[in-house]
């Protein structure tokens, strides 16, 4: 099994303060990997270097086989899908949700003079069905409730069927029915074995689909723990890194925390 994203004790430091140190990470394929910690932790800085969006400022990344600094990350970027909500800042509102979507196929944001084949459309009809928004395909993205635009956005991340899948707090914003349903979508497709490897950023361990396989814990851009999610999910650990205590229960394929 190999890596498609190895990390290797980097560094990301902005004026002075080190927003991520030590990073040591390695995510192989077929794996889902759920990355948790609170504000400031360095998990979006940690998204970014995955998404090949910024370069280390020590240590080295490989994602898919290319280290950054040595590869045009313009030709790797298509083969990674993204959803944020630094991405959904750049797409024009007046956008139709199905351009947002063919679009990826080009890496950019705001359809122009490309070309696209029916084929293309046919892909972005079924991922925008599959999140369950596939009555949309017209509207413009400016009109979306903030639900809509998420699961618009991860059908766009997945529109080029990427081998590395990036979602960054998919779930944030959202009420209890949108968080839910967006959630046993997000496990649906984490369950393919067909699916992408996965990396999800979160706050909340309630926000894990099932299928997740791996966690890692992030405090004050240090590693508190990484590992198989039974292993690491724990009060101990995740008390550590949240600062509080916490009970922390599984329930069949999903988690939840509380203060203790």
């Amino acid at each position: 099994m190999s890596d498609v994203v190895r990390f290797l004790e980097v560094d990301v430091v902005r004026g002075g303060t080190n927003i991520l140190a030590g990073v040591t990470w390695d995510v192989a394929e077929g794996q889902r990997w759920v990355v948790l910690g609170p504000n400031g932790a360095g998990k979006t800085t940690l998204l970014a270097l995955a998404a090949t969006l910024i370069h280390p400022t020590r240590g080295s990344v490989e994602i898919l086989d290319e280290r950054l600094g040595r590869t045009d990350v313009f030709e790797l970027r298509p083969r990674i899908g993204l959803a944020s909500a630094a991405l959904a800042e750049r797409i024009p509102p007046e956008e139709t949700v199905s351009d947002v979507v063919v679009t990826a196929a080009y890496a950019i944001t705001g359809r122009w003079r490309e070309g696209y084949e029916i084929g293309d459309h046919t892909r972005a009809q079924r991922l925008l069905d599959q999140l369950g928004v596939g009555t949309l395909t017209s509207r413009r993205f400016g009109t979306l409730s903030e639900g809509e635009r998420k699961r618009v956005q991860v059908a766009r991340a997945l529109m080029t069927d990427p081998e590395l899948l990036l979602l960054d707090e998919p779930a944030a914003g959202l009420d209890l029915g949108g968080r839910e349903d967006l959630v046993r979508r997000l496990g649906a497709i984490a369950v393919d074995q067909d699916a992408p490897t996965t990396v999800l950023v979160t706050h909340h361990v309630e926000e894990i689909p099932e299928g997740f396989t791996h966690a890692l814990l992030l405090r004050g851009g240090v590693v508190v723990a990484q590992g198989n999610i039974e292993d690491v999910l724990t009060p101990e650990l995740l008390g550590q890194t949240f600062g509080l205590p916490l009970d922390v229960d599984r329930h069949g394929h999903r988690w939840t925390a509380r203060a203790r």
